[in-house]
């Protein structure tokens, strides 16, 4: 799968947690996902499900670095690690 695929299918999903206020529209891929206000930190545990039932991710062992979703291009280059 491509990463424009997968940046699709991340966007997908973050258009059904992110807050209301904040369009996704407007947002660039490098924009931080908590500090920007499209998310809460809470959200950052919807992330992991969703990268662990997506594309098979374990973090029960590795555990997670906050900085590794701290926005969408963060998450796209964790999932091309994680599945090349």
């Amino acid at each position: 799968m491509s990463r424009s695929a997968h940046k699709q299918r991340l966007v997908e999903f973050l258009e059904t947690i992110r807050r209301p206020e904040v369009p996704l529209d407007t947002f660039d891929e490098r924009d931080g996902l908590v500090s920007s206000g499209l998310i809460d930190s809470l959200a950052l545990l919807q992330i992991i499900d969703f990268l662990e039932a997506e594309y098979g991710m374990d973090f029960s062992t590795t555990g997670v670095d906050p900085d590794q979703i701290s926005s969408i291009a963060e998450i796209l280059d964790l999932i091309e690690r994680q599945t090349a």
